[in-house]
């Protein structure tokens, strides 16, 4: 019986401290994107503003998903005007921390 409560305690315990854990999407971007895409995702020199852009906004979240995991360059580039490419996260980021990110950006797109 001790055993029992002892692992339902631990199971517990697991799952508050994985959703504690949960991929913040705001410090996500305030981490990774705020050096290109700005503050707020106002957008520079660099790279696009979130607020109103269209693709941001009316994509499903996997496609911008695959954006932020595979990057983009040469004639994927949307924004040809910027010199530099979106580049890859795969690796650098986890999927739950693009899928917060992405959550996040969606907000900033409105």
């Amino acid at each position: 019986m001790k055993r029992i409560i002892a692992a339902g305690v631990v199971a517990i315990a697991v799952a508050v401290a994985g959703s504690a854990l949960a991929a913040d999407g705001a410090a996500i971007f305030k981490a990774k994107c705020v050096a290109c895409h700005g503050a707020e995702g106002a957008g520079t020199a660099m790279a696009p503003a979130f607020k109103g852009n269209a693709f941001v906004r009316d994509s499903k979240n996997v496609e911008c998903e695959l954006v932020v995991t595979h990057g983009r360059k040469g004639d994927e580039k949307k924004h040809k005007n910027f010199a530099m490419a979106m580049p890859s996260h795969e690796g650098k980021l986890s999927a739950d921390e693009i899928k917060a990110v992405v959550d996040y950006i969606k907000t900033l797109a409105k």
